[in-house]
């Protein structure tokens, strides 16, 4: 029975713990959000949008977002979505990058010699990319779904998420595709439920603070598959 009771008030006192744990990280970010470096970059990424640049030496203020040409205004919570001039569905980088060469006239060469940076010197893709999400604060997360293309990435994207690829075996389910799962102290939403991953969504681009570094969704998901040991000698 003392053993019984032992083990009882144990698990009591663990999920006690981790209900404070989880408390003291959801009011670690809660100081992050209110105090973040990262509306520093969005200073930088507006000057970079506004910078004439390239061959052509003009700025990237005409590019469309899909908003049409020059509207920041919703344009990254309507991401991705096809465009009718490039006759595919784009992302926020890859339209940026088509912007870059059609109105700037750099090479692609040029434009992605260094799309992810560090923590003292973001990439321009970086600071651009946070200027641009921070004029969709508090609009909802609704990237296109109507067009047949779009409904094909949706689909291409879905069984993505399932696949299991690399030395592990891995897919994005694996960690994000049951209730409870964590990793140390990291709560793992379940990424293909949409009320779990509009609000993950919203928060990207994002400053970690534990590396002192501003990150992309697109650096997010490069350092999963990375992390799932993906790689020339790992395709199934």
């Amino acid at each position: 029975m003392k053993a019984l009771a032992f083990g009882a008030a144990l698990a009591l006192s663990c999920a006690a713990y981790g209900q404070d744990v989880a408390k003291e990280i959801q009011r670690y970010r809660q100081m992050v959000a209110e105090g973040s470096p990262a509306e520093l970059f969005e200073l930088e990424g507006e000057e970079l949008w506004k910078k004439p640049q390239g061959p052509k030496n003009v700025s990237l203020q005409r590019c469309d977002l899909g908003e049409g040409p020059g509207v920041l205004k919703a344009a990254y919570a309507h991401l991705p979505r096809y465009f009718k001039d490039a006759d595919r569905v784009m992302d926020l980088e890859s339209r940026l990058l088509h912007c870059m060469s059609t109105l700037q006239g750099r090479s692609r060469e040029e434009a992605t010699a260094r799309v992810f940076g560090s923590a003292d010197r973001p990439s321009e893709f970086e600071l651009l990319s946070i200027y641009i999400a921070g004029q969709s604060r508090g609009v909802k997360i609704e990237p296109g779904l109507s067009q047949p293309k779009e409904k094909a990435s949706y689909e291409l994207g879905r069984a993505l998420y399932f696949h299991r690829v690399g030395a592990w075996d891995f897919s994005c389910a694996s960690c994000h595709g049951d209730e409870g799962k964590r990793i140390r102290m990291q709560e793992l939403p379940v990424l293909y439920k949409p009320e779990a991953a509009r609000p993950v969504i919203a928060t990207w681009p994002a400053y970690r603070v534990s590396t002192s570094q501003l990150v992309t969704l697109q650096w997010r998901m490069n350092d999963c598959y990375r992390q799932m040991r993906t790689g020339p000698g790992n395709k199934r």
